[in-house]
């Protein structure tokens, strides 16, 4: 059975996002970018929220992004690979490979998915893990937390369920990220 594994970038105070929706306050880093891209290179399937696939779609509809340099062009190569399916009742058409659209998140099509995938299954977008985790479906959060605090914003993780985590691994980069690997209790 695949895991679903919530992936995310947070602020030191839980953060995925300050309160203008903007993420910048993370800086690229080589390091944990190639460590970001090694991640992924697992996931053969990603879910997306329709604000996150929006803005990761950039990596397959610019090619100028992988272009920039050889880590680029590695994480381009990784999440074009991976298939793609995106939770929205808005959009209407897709603009990347592999890339199914689904108007509304059942947990009982997941179970489904995670018991025939062959490779583990990456969820991201705070809303869509929200989900996830008050279906008890998500198996691994792995959280990369930036060294800033941003003082509001959207939550990485949901403000109205309790989930007690145990903490698998850690890690610690040079620019003062640090990498938290947590299984929720009960999985």
């Amino acid at each position: 059975m695949a895991k679903l594994i919530y992936v995310t970038n947070v602020s030191l105070d839980g953060y995925i996002e300050d309160e203008n929706g903007d993420f910048a306050w993370f800086p690229p880093d080589d390091e944990v970018f190639t460590f970001t891209t090694d991640l992924l290179r697992s996931v053969g399937t990603l879910l997306y929220g329709r604000r996150l696939y929006e803005k990761m779609a950039v990596w397959e509809t610019d090619p100028s992004l992988a272009a920039r340099s050889s880590l680029m062009a590695d994480f381009a190569s990784v999440w074009q690979a991976a298939d793609k399916v995106v939770y929205s009742t808005t959009l209407t058409a897709v603009s990347t490979a592999a890339t199914s659209v689904e108007r509304t998140f059942d947990p009982a099509v997941v179970r489904q998915l995670k018991a025939t995938a062959s490779s583990d299954i990456a969820i991201g977008g705070a809303n869509l893990a929200a989900q996830a985790i008050r279906a008890g479906l998500v198996d691994e959060c792995q959280l990369l937390v930036w060294p800033t605090a941003v003082g509001g914003g959207k939550p990485g993780l949901p403000t109205d369920v309790r989930t007690d985590f145990a903490l698998l691994d850690e890690r610690r980069f040079g620019n003062g990220v640090v990498h938290l690997r947590y299984r929720p209790l009960g999985h």
